[in-house]
């Protein structure tokens, strides 16, 4: 069995340094000798990134000097104790580096500017979605760093992540004939003959555990019922907030599937060699090709993990 590190967007060395939210003079301080990022979270949770066509890309970090006018989040310290901070604005005109997201490159990012990425994405998706009070109506301002806002009364309200689920239904059995179940979404196009399938997945609800959303879920969505359920992972998926917690889970891929067409528009049972066919983008059906999900999510780190068992 291979050993798998973890989820991509998973990996961090950033250390998140609350106590220093509250100490306003500290941060003003550290605003000057820090790092930041710019991040276009209008324009879809772009930053600027060097290398995008390497196995190596990184963050492009600028001085205060450097940086757009804008609230400050401060993100933590990295491994060098260098305060990292973030700004949603636009990105610079006629910038030498090209721009991409957390979703498209973050695979391929260090643990540090992976870290820094996906904190400064939930961050300003946040940020960007509560400009007023759920309580009051009232416009809020930030304050602690970027780690909570505030309205006129007092009232503070604080970053929120929905927590999700997400599973891979395998039939348990060893080897290139053992099958997993993965689905196509009724909201995914298929487009220039290409059909993803993925993992199951769906938010907990109120009042639920995580376990008992991965067997309503998968019951709601194919119609099947579930043997043993195993928890993988988790990852942050801040797309626009959610925290994804992987499974494993174990069932008979005899039993009936019965679809919910508003979610599910396919789901097969696939072998290992037809999984390993669809890494490469190799499996053909009727003409169009069937891929797997993009490398940074954790859908593809529980089928890849599957694969090697």
């Amino acid at each position: 069995m291979t050993d798998f590190a973890g989820p991509p967007l998973a990996r961090t060395t950033l250390d998140r340094a609350a106590h220093h939210r509250t100490d306003q003079a500290w941060l003003d301080q550290a605003w000057k000798s820090g790092l930041i990022l710019i991040i276009d979270i209008a324009g879809g949770g772009k930053a600027l990134i060097e290398g995008l066509d390497t196995s190596a890309p990184s963050l492009v970090l600028v001085g205060a000097d450097a940086a757009p006018a804008g609230e400050r989040l401060f993100l933590g310290l990295d491994a060098g104790g260098v305060p990292i901070f973030a700004v949603d604005a636009p990105l610079p005109v006629g910038a030498v580096a090209g721009a991409g997201t957390a979703r498209e490159f973050g695979d391929r990012l260090d643990a540090r500017d992976a870290g820094i990425l996906m904190t400064a994405t939930a961050l300003g998706n946040w940020h960007a979605s509560h400009q007023f009070s759920a309580r009051t109506g009232q416009p809020t301002t930030v304050i602690e760093g970027g780690w909570s806002r505030v309205d006129a009364t007092g009232r503070q309200m604080w970053p929120r992540t929905d927590p999700a689920m997400i599973v891979l239904v395998h039939d348990g059995v060893a080897g290139r004939q053992g099958r997993c179940l993965l689905g196509h979404n009724a909201t995914w196009p298929v487009v220039n003959a290409v059909k993803r399938f993925s993992c199951l997945a769906g938010f907990v609800e109120p009042g639920e555990s995580v376990e008992a959303a991965v067997t309503r879920e998968v019951r709601e969505e194919v119609g099947i019922g579930l043997g043993s359920i195993s928890y993988e992972a988790s990852q942050s998926w801040p797309f626009p907030g959610s925290l994804m917690l992987g499974y494993t889970a174990e069932a008979d891929p005899q039993q009936p599937m019965t679809l919910d067409p508003a979610e599910i528009a396919d789901a097969r049972w696939f072998t290992r060699d037809d999984v390993a066919l669809m890494m490469r983008e190799e499996l053909v059906d009727d003409g169009v090709r069937l891929t797997l999900p993009m490398a940074s999510s954790i859908a593809r780190y529980l089928i890849e993990k599957w694969l090697v068992m």
